[in-house]
């Protein structure tokens, strides 16, 4: 057990000082969280409408009130020309214009008044906001005009119990992404040691081979829970992510993910003759379960061959899994699914590598 320790520790020094494994292994994952944290966080950000009143009645100035009072909505007015010159400048989202007669038109009842908005079709997320603001607040005045609710209307309600942002369900795919990494680039310092006759050294001492993997093995479990805990703590402490799983059940799922991936680098190292050949296969591995298993992108909107592909990676199941576990996402496939489809490439790939795997 001691030897088993001091290898550890050995493997964990070598490791640190190895800049671009701590890149890949701890500052890549962090610059997704940080990228897409930065990109989603602002969806509440404050919005700058503008309103051009050409018709200066009591009708258009309650219409305006009620613009005002809406929340992340600010409201700059002026002419429509003016207006519609700084939304083509970028300094607007949209411009609302009130045409001369909407009062009149709104006390005779003879005929819905109309306002017109401006959007710009090439930025969609902004055109569904605005959108989504003008329909709520005209939903608002038609009821105050008329005096009669809308016959029919919808009560949105969301499968989340808890007020969740987007990034909140973007850390978890990242944490298993950064366990794959970590798992996969196992691969290339071992075919390093075994191209530099490391390895053929080390079997010629005294200390046995279990001992020998025990130790990269604990070495990369003791940096997954490191990743773990930052990954989830800037989550947490910068964009507010709710982790609302159960640790103990997060930290088996990190456990499972993480011993599945080293046995894939240890498939890899079995078949790869040189690092440079390691390093090309595992980027052949890693861009496939990146971006197919529906870290970025959803599983649901890829063609039907893709998402084929995506049952079969084992990423799939492990970012399925921590989202349920940690935010209450919803499933791709049941929990213990997951369990057993990461169990069995554990096991399919440490047979693999036990059988194929080569010192030297």
């Amino acid at each position: 057990m001691r030897a088993l320790l001091l290898l550890t520790v050995a493997n964990i020094k070598s490791f640190t000082r190895d800049r671009a494994a701590l890149f890949w292994t701890i500052a890549f994952p962090l610059i997704f969280v940080f990228l897409f944290g930065s990109i989603f966080s602002g969806s509440n950000r404050e919005q700058s409408v503008g309103f051009a009143d050409a018709d200066q009645s009591a009708h258009s100035a309650e219409l305006k009130a009620i613009f005002k009072s809406q929340p992340n909505t600010k409201l700059v007015e002026g002419s429509e020309d003016e207006l519609v010159a700084q939304m083509k400048d970028g300094q607007l989202a949209t411009v609302l214009v009130v045409p001369a007669g909407y009062g009149a038109i709104v006390d005779s009842k003879a005929a819905p008044a109309s306002v017109v908005v401006y959007t710009d079709p090439s930025q969609t997320a902004a055109q569904a906001a605005t959108y989504q603001l003008v329909g709520g607040v005209l939903a608002a005045v038609n009821q105050a005009a008329s005096g009669q609710p809308p016959a029919v209307t919808f009560a949105p309600r969301a499968i989340q119990t808890q007020d969740l942002s987007f990034i909140s369900y973007l850390v978890p795919s990242i944490l298993g992404m950064s366990l794959m990494q970590l798992g996969v680039f196992a691969a290339v310092p071992l075919v390093a040691d075994r191209q530099k006759l490391i390895l053929k050294r080390l079997q010629a001492t005294p200390l046995r081979r279990w001992q020998l993997v025990g130790s990269n093995v604990l070495m990369r479990l003791l940096i997954a829970i490191v990743q773990t805990v930052i990954i989830v703590g800037v989550g947490s402490l910068v964009f507010n992510v709710q982790v609302a799983g159960n640790w103990l059940v997060i930290g088996g799922f990190v456990l499972l993910g993480s011993l599945t991936f080293i046995a894939l680098g240890y498939v890899i190292a079995s078949f790869a003759s040189t690092e440079e050949a390691a390093n090309g296969m595992t980027s052949v591995v890693q861009f496939p379960l990146m971006f197919l298993s529906g870290t970025f992108f959803p599983i649901d909107a890829m063609p039907d061959a893709l998402r084929t592909v995506a049952r079969a990676l084992p990423l799939t199941y492990l970012g399925d899994a921590l989202r349920q576990v940690m935010v209450g996402g919803t499933p791709f496939s049941p929990p213990w699914v997951c369990v057993a489809f990461l169990a069995v490439w554990l096991v399919v790939c440490f047979g693999i590598a036990a059988r194929f795997f080569r010192w030297q």
